[in-house]
Parts: structure tokens; C-alpha cells; sequence
């Protein structure tokens, strides 16, 4: 296919020039609109407006350029076809060959904090997609080109040729059907974000996610895997970390480091945080980050080796030294000292170090899915922030100041083990996780083998209600002091006497934290 006349209509100009010049070069004609033309006009380059082309101007604040027959015909007539193109004759259209646009920015628009409906509507372009989707459409005749990374390709094989070949055409294509599809989706879901919360469901998910990078491999060596990305999350999410060093990220390792990184973001005094296989496996505060690390360290000293760590502060060099003496797959912090930073370089060749920016910055809410054969499973996240006021004390014990603020702790950490879960806590660290068990009593005996002797005084935390007194008899065995959970059980008469008479406080929160 040879290419004699190109319309050239785009927002984001980076690389027109160079193109257009290159087309002109080769003897193609330049078509264009607005802002485009008079870009290339001012370069010196020869080209037709849009308006002269089709004989009718630009009106309506430039809403309607192209929506015209002489430029559409233009771009759909089969080339092969003699009724169509008797048609283009007698109605005096030339074929358009080459059709490069790229659309109003709408995605980057509706980021913009602050931005109103009004300005949302104006960036909804209309005469781009149709002339994307007409090109495409039309491929077996028609190249299309909506993305500036292709202008070097395409004018290389132009150069080369002459044409683009149907392998290009197709190529392009594709890519122009999902340009317009991801476009129109950015429109449904801010559309759909200004609904009422009652219409957080709708009849169809629309769904919209950019490749970001191929991964090493999926959750085994033999699977492949690549990382997508929600274009309109901002904030620190684990699609916008920053890699530093390392080796490249596999699916496992995005999966873990995302559970590190929303688990870290939950406290506000130094944290951390280590996760093996999605689950902490060890989590606690401090009054600086090289404590904080310590005592996440000594939560269980044993299953971080191989995991991933992830800090709420800006790692600094004795919290690097201690970090190094261990093996880690991932580190996670908003930022790094250059020493820091420097010592995991030169002492952990393999350490994937993540930076992931300020952990203050608003995070767009979206809905939670996961996938089931033939379909998806749609929910709101598990966001809703605790009210700690609203919890009630049914046994006669209440718990003092220090259980309390480990039972909020312990609290917060459950919501991210994998159900069933068990969390043991003292002093405002972990130590004993009982994770993804098939019952309860047994996710209590694992956290409190874990615990040990460390378990006397300790506050246990159960992600769901216990139908059964079993586990306040094994975790009064243990020594343990006080216990949270949601309450509501039909049994819950059992568990409350039972801690009466050890001797046990109990806190309802009226809320439950399965994660699976």
C-alpha cells in the first residue's frame, strides 16, 4: 500500500515535526486541523487544512473539524472496490492514506485535583476516535498511528518502500482499537465515579490497565508474567515504586511487596514491616526506624529470610547495616540516605530496592476484584478506617492503657494476614502469626508455639468471631492477657465466660477482616 496523502490531527505534538517533515520529503501530501496545521505551517512545511479539504470550516469551538463525508469517505473507501470508488470520483475525494492522530488528554484532566465536570466534558474528544476508528477500521488500506513512539517505524518503513506493509496496517491497528477502547474507559470509570455510592456496581465492569513492564516470571519459573497498571492511580501504590537495583521483579515479588507496602502505610510512628508468602511474618513500631526494624526482626527471625521488608520512613544507614546482615528479596522505603542506599548497592548484589516516595499523598480509591473461571468478584477494599470508640468490653476485665494500644495494633495487622488469622502482640510488635489456617484453634496453637515464653502478657487478635471457647482456653494457657475480636457469634456466651473466669479482658469491635 503506498502512501500519497496523510492527515496528520494531534494534542501531544513531541515527534510531529520530525514526521511531518520526513512525509513531506517523500512527496506526501499534509493534511491537518487546527492547532496541528499551524504548527507545521510555522515549520514551513506545506500543508492543507482540514476545512479546505472537506469545504466547510471549523465551528463550534472547534467540536466539529472532521466530521465530514469528503474527509471520512476519504479514509473508508475500499481501494479496491469500483462502486466506492466511483463514489469518491463523482463526489471529487481524494483517498487519505495515512491518518495520525492522538486524542485530547482526558485521562490527565479528570487527575488534576479540582478539576470540574465542565473541563472533564471538553477533553472528551470526538472527531479523534472517529477518525481512529475509521482508519483502523479501513487497515487493509488505511495506516493508523495514535502513539509518537511508532513515528521512527513507520517512516522508516515509508522511507524503505514507499507503503506499509499489511503486517504494519494490522499491527497498527490493534493498537488504534485499544487506544480508543482504553479511551472511552478512563470516561466510563470517571463517570461512573461521580455516581452516587449506591451505583458502585455497575451493570458491566469496564476495566482499563496499561503494561507497565514484563516480569521475570509468573508465580512458578515456568509462567510467564507481566505487571499492568490502573492509569489513574497516583500516590504510593506498588505500581508507581521506583527500582533502584536489583534483580527484575517476578509475580510473587510484586504480590508480597504490595502486602508490605499497604501494611507499613497503616502506622504512623516508625514501622516495619516483613512478609513471607503475602503474610507478615513480622511487624512493629518504634521510636526510630532501626528499633522498629529490630523488633520486626526478632518477631520471627527465621521466616524473613528471603522476604521482603518495607519501612514508613526514609531509610537510614544503621537501619541499612542491619538490614544487610539478613537475607532480603525486596526493600521497600519512601526514600534513602545516599549511604544507605550505597551499602545495600555494593553488599546486596541481588536486593530489589524499591522507592515508593512520600506514604502521605492521597491514593485514588478503586474497587477490589479477583478473578473466578468465567468471571470476576467485585468489592469495595477493605479501607473503612477503625473506630476504636465505637468497640465494647463484654467480660468483666477490662484491658488497661498498654493492652488496649496492643490490641489496636494487633488489630491492624490481622486485617492483612490471610484468613484464618491469629496475631499475637506485645509492647506493639508481633510476635506469633498464625496465618491461613483451616480453623481457628489451630491458627492459635501456630501463633502461639511461634510466641513461646513471649506469649505471657501478650494480646491475641482473631481476624473473625470464635464460635467456640477453644482458643481463650489455649491462649489463657498461654498467658494471655487480653484478646480482640469482631464478636457476634451465637456462641460468644461461652468465649466471655471463659475469659471471666481466667481472668481475661475481651474487646468486640463489631467488625471482621477475612482475607483470602
Amino acid at each position: 500500500m503506498k502512501v500519497a496523502r496523510a492527515l496528520l490531527s494531534v494534542y501531544r505534538k513531541e515527534g510531529l515535526l520530525e514526521l511531518a517533515q520526513g512525509l513531506h520529503e517523500l512527496g506526501i501530501e499534509l493534511l491537518s486541523t487546527g492547532g496541528t496545521a499551524r504548527l507545521l505551517a510555522g515549520a514551513g512545511l506545506p500543508v492543507k487544512s482540514v476545512s479546505e479539504e472537506g469545504g466547510f470550516p471549523e465551528i463550534l469551538d472547534g467540536r466539529v473539524k472532521t466530521l465530514q463525508p469528503r474527509i471520512h469517505g476519504a479514509i473508508l473507501a475500499v481501494r479496491d472496490n469500483p462502486e466506492h470508488q466511483r463514489q469518491l470520483a463523482e463526489h471529487g475525494i481524494t483517498p487519505i492514506d495515512l491518518v495520525v492522530v492522538n486524542l485530547y488528554p482526558f485521562r490527565e484532566t479528570v487527575a488534576r485535583p479540582g478539576v470540574t465536570l465542565e473541563e472533564a466534558i471538553e477533553n472528551i474528544d470526538i472527531g479523534g476516535p472517529t477518525m481512529v476508528r475509521a482508519a483502523a477500521k479501513n487497515h487493509a488500506h488505511v495506516g493508523v498511528v495514535v502513539n509518537p513512539d511508532d513515528y521512527p517505524a513507520v517512516l522508516a518503513e515509508l522511507r524503505q518502500t514507499g507503503g506499509l506493509s499489511a503486517e504494519t496496517r494490522s499491527r497498527l491497528a490493534r493498537l488504534a482499537f485499544r487506544h480508543t477502547h482504553e479511551y472511552d474507559a478512563a470516561i466510563v470509570q470517571y463517570l461512573e465515579g461521580l455516581a452516587e455510592a449506591g451505583e458502585a456496581f455497575p451493570a458491566q465492569a469496564v476495566l482499563s490497565y496499561e503494561k507497565l513492564q514484563e516480569l521475570r516470571y509468573g508465580e512458578n519459573p515456568h509462567q510467564r508474567g507481566a505487571l499492568y497498571i490502573d492509569p489513574r492511580a497516583t500516590g504510593p501504590v506498588i505500581t508507581r515504586a521506583e527500582q533502584l537495583h536489583g534483580k527484575e521483579m517476578s509475580y510473587c515479588n510484586v504480590f508480597d511487596a504490595d502486602a508490605a507496602l499497604e501494611l507499613v502505610k497503616e502506622f504512623s510512628e516508625p514501622a516495619a514491616v516483613a512478609i513471607k508468602h503475602a503474610n507478615p511474618c513480622g511487624v512493629a513500631v518504634g521510636p526510630d526506624l532501626f528499633t522498629a526494624y529490630r523488633r520486626c526482626y526478632e518477631s520471627d527471625p527465621v521466616s524473613i529470610f528471603g522476604g521482603i521488608v518495607a519501612f514508613n520512613r526514609t531509610l537510614d544507614l544503621a537501619t541499612a547495616q542491619a538490614l544487610s546482615e539478613i537475607l532480603a528479596d525486596i526493600v521497600i522505603a519512601p526514600d534513602y540516605q545516599p549511604e544507605a542506599l550505597e551499602l545495600l548497592r555494593t553488599k546486596k548484589k541481588n536486593l530489589r530496592i524499591l522507592r515508593i516516595g512520600p506514604l502521605d499523598a492521597p491514593v485514588l480509591p478503586t474497587l477490589d476484584f479477583k478473578r473466578v473461571g468465567g468471571g470476576l468478584i467485585l468489592q469495595e477494599p477493605d479501607i473503612a478506617p477503625e473506630e476504636p470508640e465505637t468497640w465494647t468490653v463484654p467480660t468483666k476485665v477490662s484491658p488497661t492503657k498498654q493492652q488496649l494500644d496492643d490490641l489496636k495494633f494487633a488489630w491492624t495487622v490481622a486485617k492483612h494476614v490471610k484468613s484464618n488469622a491469629i496475631v499475637l502482640v506485645k509492647d506493639r510488635a508481633t510476635i506469633g502469626v498464625g496465618a491461613g489456617q483451616l480453623n481457628r484453634i489451630n491458627a492459635a496453637r501456630l501463633a502461639i508455639w511461634q510466641a513461646g515464653e513471649k506469649a505471657r502478657g501478650a494480646v491475641l487478635a482473631s481476624d473473625a468471631f470464635m464460635p467456640f471457647p477453644d482458643v481463650v482456653e489455649t491462649a489463657a494457657e498461654a498467658g494471655i492477657a487480653a484478646v480482640i475480636q469482631p464478636g457476634g457469634s451465637l456462641r460468644d456466651n461461652l468465649s466471655i465466660s471463659l475469659c471471666d473466669e481466667k481472668g481475661l479482658a475481651m474487646v468486640f469491635t463489631g467488625r471482621r477482616h477475612f482475607r483470602h
